[in-house]
């Protein structure tokens, strides 16, 4: 079943969608986004909207666009040096809580539709909703909103730290990756508390 605005009609109020992207890479931050859609949506989104990881890098671009374009968003992001510090659930709930700041600075949100398991500290009622960038229409917007804007961060990055992949992995620890961290060494963007890398910051 697509996505639907069932979750937010069950809800008083304004409801916002709430997705992170960038909890398991290797590199780089955390970004989350909040976003209010409006009513009725566009056809585009109405047709095609869906969880970011369903969605060619293609369809995520267009569909961003016209999220940016006729929705109430607000983004946020937890650095690397950040999860380093807190652990990378903390530090989501840090992102989440920035970008519905971010969001509330445009809207009044009444309430927020979470994708997870894992409730964030927000000054709202949260509902939190497995695969719910499946399920409803305001986390899937979220999804595609932090999924081309993180993407984005590490193209750059790509740029400026050549051979680890980042434009194609988006840190994510290919297998490519791996080698390019052993090869190259590691970088001021590469998390040192992450269990499968600790090994090698060790050793510099």
């Amino acid at each position: 079943m697509p996505p639907d605005f069932s979750f937010e009609d069950s809800l008083a109020g304004i409801v916002c969608g709430i997705d992170e992207v960038g909890r398991g890479p290797l590199a780089g931050p955390v970004v989350t986004a909040a976003v209010v859609l409006p009513r009725p949506l566009p056809v585009t989104l109405a047709d095609h909207l869906d969880d970011s990881k369903k969605l060619s890098a293609k369809a995520r671009e267009r569909l961003f666009a016209i999220i940016m374009d006729c929705a109430q968003v607000g983004i946020g992001e937890a650095s690397v040096a950040e999860i380093d510090r807190i652990n990378i659930l903390k530090a989501t709930f840090l992102a989440m809580g920035r970008a519905f700041a971010a969001l509330a600075r445009l809207t009044t949100v009444d309430h927020a539709l979470v994708d997870g398991n894992q409730t964030p500290p927000l000054p709202v009622p949260v509902r939190c909703i497995v695969k719910g960038d499946s399920r409803s229409f305001s986390i899937a917007a979220a999804s595609v909103v932090a999924k081309v804007t993180r993407d984005r961060q590490m193209t750059v990055l790509a740029d400026a730290f050549p051979g680890y992949g980042w434009d194609r992995n988006a840190g994510y620890g290919t297998a490519a990756h791996r080698q390019a961290m052993a090869r190259l060494g590691l970088t001021p963007h590469h998390r040192r508390s992450f269990g499968r890398i600790g090994d090698l910051f060790e050793t510099l």
